[in-house]
């Protein structure tokens, strides 16, 4: 039997990965190289648009309790990832092109997909997934939307911008991690009160680029522009992305008034990125404003922030648990069109959908993943009829059920909820098998 996936992103791609695995052959259908979205530019799979971090990698955090639940499944996306790591702290960040590359080799090499470069314009045929991402074309989404009979749901979201390392100055900037997690890892960036005062008032005069064909901005808060969120208040963005808590200056140890970190890009270390930067300015107003801070008055920009429209499903009413569409069962959907929020989450749901998807087609009982998981949670999450002003949501442990013996410390809570869950989901997936 053959399976169509349409889309070779994060999700398309484990997709397709789990249906081979299982034995099934797979039609994975890309655009790329032939037409882009606004937001894509490498003509390799599994393109990563925004930030190169797939975050935490520690067990008692929500990014390390999924990462560890992929693992169960042989997920490709974490494979590849850890070996394509770049320093990044306690977090998993990686060389996004060395990344995409040997995703691209090991789907294009596997002897049971073929892989069609045209955009798909209809629902396909036969079983299929569609993982086409929240920036799915215009037509494939009018024909999504004319079949599901629902109304269309959007956010804004924004990428950050990417500079060079050449052009830092380091006689400002430090390297440190916050905490001293993980190596010192990050390039800081620290401001004085008056340094700040100046970088604030021009951030939130800056000029904005025009989002044209929508009147209305629905901003997604997990990839808020840095400029929206400073027009909340003036220490907003001094408690979120410049937050200096955590950071010293490794020789004098002095505290700042606020701190941009910037994180590696690529493995040589030649290219980072203005951690939480996502931007919709104008580039002109880019480089003036970004500029302003201690340690990039020189910043050369090989990439200036974008922003672009996210489209996604109404998936409470329209899938089941299973990423499968309720009203058609040979149709399943995977990645962030469904409501789940991050790069991993996105390639946890291709991972689940394949699953479903190929025992489906041979024949096999259906499995609904434990909600004791951080993925059973988040198929809940994106199921759940019930929900009411649904959004889009990341991995986070308010999702899983409490453990059954209160624990007061987070930290020792987390970690007793991660191995609870990574446990129950080891053994679902051992016996049922």
């Amino acid at each position: 039997m053959r399976v169509t996936v349409v889309g070779a992103g994060l999700a398309g791609c484990e997709a397709a990965w789990q249906l081979v695995k299982a034995g099934l052959s797979v039609s994975l259908v890309e655009m790329k190289p032939k037409k882009y979205t606004p937001a894509h530019h490498y003509q390799g799979f599994a393109e990563l648009v925004c930030s190169n971090s797939l975050k935490a990698f520690r067990l008692g955090t929500a990014g390390g309790m999924l990462k560890e639940e992929m693992r169960l499944f042989g997920s490709l996306i974490l494979e590849v990832a850890e070996q394509n790591a770049v320093p990044a702290g306690g977090a998993l960040a990686v060389d996004r092109y060395a990344f995409s590359d040997e995703i691209t080799r090991r789907i294009r090499k596997h002897p049971l997909i073929e892989v069609e470069e045209r955009e798909v314009t209809a629902i396909p045929d036969g079983p299929v997934i569609i993982a086409t991402g929240p920036l799915t074309s215009d037509s494939l989404a009018d024909a999504v939307f004319d079949f599901v009979g629902e109304k269309r749901l959007h956010f804004y979201d924004a990428a950050a911008p990417i500079i060079t390392k050449e052009s830092i100055s380091m006689e400002r900037a430090f390297f440190a991690a916050r905490y001293g997690r993980g190596g010192a890892d990050y390039i800081n960036c620290p401001m004085n009160e008056e340094e700040y005062e100046r970088f604030y008032q021009a951030l939130v005069s800056g000029e904005t680029a025009l989002l044209h064909s929508f009147d209305k901005r629905d901003f997604y808060e997990g990839c808020m522009p840095i400029e929206v969120m400073a027009k909340r208040g003036k220490d907003s963005i001094r408690f979120g992305p410049l937050r200096p808590i955590g950071l010293r200056h490794p020789e004098t140890g002095e505290r700042f008034y606020a701190a941009l970190q910037l994180r590696r890009e690529d493995a040589q270390g030649s290219l980072y990125n203005l951690v939480g930067f996502q931007t919709n300015l104008k580039f002109q107003e880019q480089k003036r404003i970004f500029s302003m801070i201690p340690g990039l008055e020189n910043a050369e920009f090989v990439r200036y922030g974008v922003m672009h429209r996210n489209t996604f499903l109404d998936s409470p009413h329209l899938l089941d648990e299973r990423f499968c569409l309720k009203k058609e069962p040979r149709i399943y959907f995977a990645g962030q069109m469904t409501g789940v929020e991050g790069y991993m989450e996105s390639a946890a749901s291709g991972i689940l959908a394949g699953f479903h998807l190929s025992r489906e087609c041979l024949k096999r009982p259906p499995l609904v993943t434990t909600p004791f998981s951080m993925m059973g949670a988040l198929c809940q999450y994106i199921s759940d009829p019930q929900r009411e002003n649904f959004q889009p949501m990341g991995a986070n442990m308010g999702l899983i059920p409490p453990p059954e013996t209160p624990i007061r410390n987070k930290q020792e809570r987390y970690e007793a909820l991660a191995r609870r869950g990574i446990t129950a989901l080891q053994r679902q997936l051992e016996e049922g098998r």
